[in-house]
C-alpha cells in the first residue's frame, strides 16, 4: 500500500469537509441517548432508531447525536439527554420511539421544551 502524502490527506479532509465541521463542534443541538445494558434492555436502541430517522426525514445538519452509558437511573429509561446552543440541557426519561418523535420535533426543531417528559431541566453542559 502506498503511504498518504499530506496532500492525499487534504483532500481526503475536503471531500469529508461536513462531516468533520460537524464533529468540530459546528452544531446548534446535541443528543445523547443513554445506552447502557439498562438503557439497552429498556429500548433505547428503538429511540436511537426512531431519532435518527426523523433527523434524516427533516435533513438537519446542524444536530449531532451521541451516546452515553449508564447514567445511573436505570429505573427511567429509556433516556436522553438534549442539549441546545444557549439553552440548559434537559433530561429526558422513559421515551420510546412516540416520544422522541415528538420532542424531535417540538424542541430540536420547534425549540419548545418537552417538560411533560422531562426529568430535569439544567444542570449539566458539554458546551
Amino acid at each position: 500500500m502506498a503511504r498518504l502524502t499530506i496532500d492525499d490527506l487534504k483532500k481526503i479532509k475536503e471531500k469529508h469537509k461536513a462531516d468533520f465541521t460537524v464533529r468540530e463542534g459546528g452544531y446548534r443541538a446535541k443528543i445523547t441517548v443513554h445506552m447502557g445494558t439498562c438503557g439497552i434492555a429498556a429500548g433505547a436502541r428503538t429511540v436511537m432508531t426512531a431519532l435518527m430517522e426523523e433527523i434524516a426525514e427533516a435533513k438537519v445538519d446542524d444536530v449531532i447525536v451521541t451516546t452515553s452509558g449508564c447514567a445511573g437511573l436505570c429505573s427511567r429509561e429509556p433516556m436522553a439527554t438534549v442539549e441546545i446552543v444557549d439553552n440548559p440541557p434537559v433530561k429526558y426519561v422513559q421515551l420510546n420511539e412516540k416520544k422522541i418523535r415528538e420532542i424531535f420535533k417540538e424542541h430540536i426543531l420547534g425549540g419548545n421544551v418537552m417538560e411533560k417528559y422531562a426529568m430535569v431541566i439544567g444542570s449539566e453542559t458539554t458546551y
